[in-house]
């Protein structure tokens, strides 16, 4: 249950603080000097939008299948090694949503106020870091839990 709580937590703020980097600290990079509410007003004028309601819902979505892949795993009473490499996954995928998700809102600053779109590359790079790391990890509980349940099969052969 635990790994399942902390799983929530952990997509959750990874969600969150991506929603926070694409919407308001990526933007305040791409055009130094200007507020937010600057920035936003200048999208708008500009024709563009920075396309919130649509990063917001993919993100949340994350999130809710997040809530759902732990109420399945509580329910079902998966072992907990499993449970991490599920929250690994989602993580893991977290940089390929991310990615997508920021075209609309940088593409808006940049055309908008003619910036250089790779100044909310930098920002994402930590989130980038997160996602691999979960892979590495998510192999690394892979041959673990193979290499004990092969373990556990030969004591099981041996004692029959």
């Amino acid at each position: 249950m635990w790994v399942s709580i902390a799983g929530v937590v952990a997509v959750g703020l990874y969600a969150g603080l991506a929603a926070l980097q694409l919407l308001v600290l990526g933007p305040l990079d791409m055009v130094p000097g200007l507020t937010i509410d600057e920035i936003r007003s200048g999208v708008l004028a500009s024709g563009e939008s920075m396309g919130e309601a649509g990063v917001i819902a993919i993100l949340g979505a994350g999130v809710v299948i997040g809530v759902f892949l732990a109420v399945v795993v509580i329910r079902a009473r998966v072992r907990p090694a499993l449970a991490a490499m599920g929250f690994l996954v989602m993580l893991m995928l977290g940089a390929p949503v991310l990615f997508h998700s920021s075209f609309i809102p940088g593409m808006a600053v940049a055309d908008a106020f003619a910036a250089s779109g790779g100044a909310m590359t930098f920002g994402l790079l930590p989130f980038y870091a997160i996602s691999i790391a979960s892979g590495i990890l998510l192999i690394i509980g892979a041959l673990v839990v193979a290499r004990r349940e092969r373990a556990a099969a030969t004591v099981a052969s041996v004692t029959n």
